[in-house]
């Protein structure tokens, strides 16, 4: 598979013209989207986990190469903060199993005042693997304690991804692989209009994901900078960029309306 490129959430308003057309009804953004990008990632199951129905339905309403990352609750990463996994990742692994052959990886967004508890991972990351089937997991630490050797080696033992995280053109850790299989999420940009990436940043992301993976790895990059559009816009430009840098990439929206 290529770099698979897409954006965190798509149910945004300001959206319309950019991505949307302006006469297409809010509820069928999603198979709108999906014929755009062969990737999303679902911020909103961290705030309320939809029911396996709900999950089902956004099955049916996209095509078969689409996949779906699922932001994991914060009851189990902010309020559980990692500790007694078996039940919520039950329940989240129940529901969203409703996407079948669409369920992409899962994400771990850590608390920023979580600090490094390996032992409280390594048992979160076991209930993870003890899926039938197994599920792909991503975890964006928020705590400069995570980044150790045992931590490094703890993720590659379950082939877990570290997730790439950038905020203003800048790497918010070390960009470590620990898996056959990456994860980027692009934040926030520093250049103009707020809150869009420039091309130099755009490319430095590319050039290290070309020199970091061999050809055929999979590799999520979703851009989480949704306001005023900026995301589809820099989605479109990293797209290019990284063909430019020699990787295949998947389909990605060209915006509506030129980039302001």
């Amino acid at each position: 598979m290529p770099v698979l490129v897409g954006t965190s959430g798509w149910q945004y308003r300001d959206w319309r013209g950019v991505l949307y057309p302006p006469g297409l009804a809010q509820r069928r953004w999603l198979e709108y989207y999906a014929g755009q990008y062969v990737t999303v990632e679902n911020n909103g199951s961290f705030y309320r986990l939809p029911g396996s129905q709900t999950f089902a339905d956004w099955r049916a309403r996209t095509p078969g190469d689409f996949v779906m990352a699922v932001k994991a609750s914060r009851y189990l990463t902010h309020v559980r903060r990692l500790r007694d996994p078996a039940e919520p990742v039950g329940r989240l692994l129940r529901a969203a199993s409703g996407l079948g052959d669409r369920l992409g990886p899962v994400l771990l967004q850590l608390p920023p005042n979580l600090p490094a508890d390996p032992e409280s991972l390594d048992g979160c990351l076991r209930a993870f693997g003890a899926w039938p089937g197994g599920v792909r997991v991503a975890v964006e630490f928020r705590h400069e304690s995570w980044w150790t050797g045992p931590v490094r080696e703890l993720l590659a033992r379950h082939q877990a991804a570290l997730c790439w995280a950038d905020r203003l053109g800048r790497p918010l850790g070390p960009l470590w692989r620990t898996a056959d299989w990456g994860y980027l999420r692009l934040h926030e940009g520093a250049a103009q209009p707020p809150p869009r990436y420039g091309e130099r940043a755009l490319r430095s992301w590319a050039e290290r994901i070309a020199g970091t993976w061999p050809p055929g790895a999979d590799v999520f990059a979703f851009f989480n900078n949704d306001p005023g559009g900026a995301a589809v816009y820099d989605a479109a430009a990293f797209a290019a960029l990284a063909r430019g840098a020699g990787l295949t990439v998947t389909r990605t929206a060209v915006p509506a309306d030129p980039a302001p």
